[in-house]
């Protein structure tokens, strides 16, 4: 009675952690990236389970079998080998390395981040930068930025340019597919899209202080195209600005940042962000003059 309680307990629990894991998480997934991810995992997992699910049937088997005051079996403590056990011991765990090998390898390639998705429709980009302890969408090609809100139409692939601000983080939003690290210094890049319209939690997926468990974002994917339209051109009707001067006042490290958004963006900015700490380079601001910068190397 004790065992199946047990085992009932653990059931319990399992199927518990599994359902609470499976709402807004990559087990949900609403984008094309998210759902071969999802199927990965799946697979895998299967695959490990013929291997750990027959380990633990038999554990539980012997220690039932040959428990004390099991008098009337036989038991031989002499008996060292059997080739058939040998056989199932080693064959069976090569072919499943072997099959996830495989399966690893294909799919590396296939969700390869760098690799641009399959689509009729054009990639929208965005320039995404992570600060202490918030998140920088620029729109380069319409000339916006906000804060803590990424917006994009459904079923428009999007690629992210990521970099950071200082410490490395890790951009994620879950429902949709990959993690990618950003770094200071560097450009890291993610393809993505939603194959739904929908608002997606994203996430820090990387420890960067003391400010990282408000480090989150809504990433809201809009019906239609005409949706996005409108939300950039309600963003271009905000007064801010967002220059080489507005950026270090808002890289300063903040707590539960609330969405700002900026109706102008100085060309050139992300491309700064990324080569600040080099010696020498430039920016172009909204004006069009060229501000020489100084990084911390030649400082």
């Amino acid at each position: 009675m004790l065992i199946r309680s047990l085992v009932n307990l653990a059931l319990s629990v399992s199927a518990a952690a599994t359902l609470a894991g499976c709402q807004g998480g990559v087990l949900d997934p609403k984008g094309q990236v998210g759902i071969d991810e999802k199927y990965l995992i799946i697979v895998a997992t299967i695959l490990m389970l013929l291997v750990v699910l027959p380990v633990i049937a038999m554990t539980i088997y012997f220690a039932w079998k040959y428990r004390d005051g099991r008098d009337h079996e036989i038991y031989l403590p002499k008996w060292s080998h059997s080739k058939k056990i040998e056989t199932v011991v080693w064959v069976v765990p090569i072919v499943i390395i072997l099959v996830l090998g495989t399966i690893t390898w294909r799919s590396t390639h296939a969700l390869d981040p760098y690799k641009p998705l399959d689509s009729d429709q054009p990639h929208l980009t965005v320039e995404v930068v992570s600060l202490n302890w918030k998140w920088l969408f620029i729109y380069p090609e319409q000339g916006i930025a906000s804060v803590n809100e990424l917006v994009f139409p459904a079923n428009v692939p999007v690629e992210f340019k990521i970099t950071s601000d200082t410490t490395m983080n890790s951009f994620f939003i879950p429902q949709l597919g990959s993690q990618i690290y950003s770094m200071a210094g560097m450009e890291t890049k993610l393809h993505l899209i939603a194959n739904e319209a929908g608002t997606f939690d994203g996430i820090s997926a990387n420890y960067s202080g003391e400010g990282f468990s408000g480090m989150k974002f809504k990433a809201i994917a809009t019906p239609s195209c005409a949706g996005f339209d409108d939300w950039v051109a309600q963003v271009r009707g905000s007064a801010g600005g967002l220059d080489l001067a507005a950026y270090r006042r808002l890289a300063e490290p903040s707590e539960h940042h609330p969405v700002e958004h900026y109706g102008r963006v100085d060309t050139g900015l992300f491309h700064h962000i990324v080569m600040q700490y080099m010696k020498d380079h430039h920016i172009t601001g909204a004006s069009g003059h060229t501000a020489q910068h100084h990084g911390e190397a030649g400082e």
